[in-house]
């Protein structure tokens, strides 16, 4: 299944493409953007570049998962994710994805992440048949943390990773928050 298009009530949701290749540029060179991932610095375009392929590859390892990019009235806003486990620690592959978004500032606190967020963990488990979505960050990013709450994930676990450079509060680890199918279906169903 090839990656499909997905709208909610504000965005269009489309398969990452070289088309938003300059709205990954400006996103990923803001360092209020990139303060908690990887070594917390700006990009360069040549870095988002070699990011983007990579972005883009990640559409050909398990069908219908990839990078989505966000369009608002057609204006590139950022990018989500649903993509398989990288690390052991992650878990099986098969039947789970990870969750993930990164918003061009100016778009923060109208609550897009959530919203797009919350249709890529409908279309995991409803056209994919996932099993299990999860999502990570650090554990001091409380605005991710209350996105992933909003979308239904709980919280798993804390868990610290090995880093050359060490960002601020990385002290305090990475949390994992994740919902199963089941658990989905039940907060949908209304109660009695």
């Amino acid at each position: 299944m090839a990656q499909k298009t997905l709208t909610t009530g504000r965005i269009t949701l489309v398969p990452l493409s070289d088309d938003h290749l300059e709205g990954e540029v400006e996103l990923d060179a803001d360092p209020e953007v990139m303060r908690y991932l990887g070594d917390g610095r700006a990009r360069t375009r040549e870095e988002v570049e070699g990011s983007h392929r990579r972005r883009l590859a990640a559409a050909g390892r398990v069908p219908g998962l990839g990078f989505w990019a966000g369009l608002v009235g057609g204006e590139f806003v950022g990018w989500w994710i649903l993509e398989s486990p990288e690390r052991a620690d992650q878990g099986p592959v098969e039947g789970q994805a990870e969750l993930g978004y990164r918003l061009l500032r100016r778009h923060w606190r109208r609550g897009l992440a959530s919203e797009g967020a919350r249709e890529l963990v409908r279309h995991g488990f409803e056209d994919l048949g996932l099993d299990r979505v999860f999502a990570e960050t650090m554990a001091v990013n409380t605005a991710s943390r209350a996105t992933m709450t909003s979308v239904g994930l709980r919280y798993v676990r804390t868990f610290h990773l090995e880093w050359d450079e060490p960002l601020p509060g990385s002290d305090l680890g990475e949390v994992e928050y994740a919902v199963t199918r089941e658990q989905w279906l039940a907060a949908r169903t209304p109660r009695a």
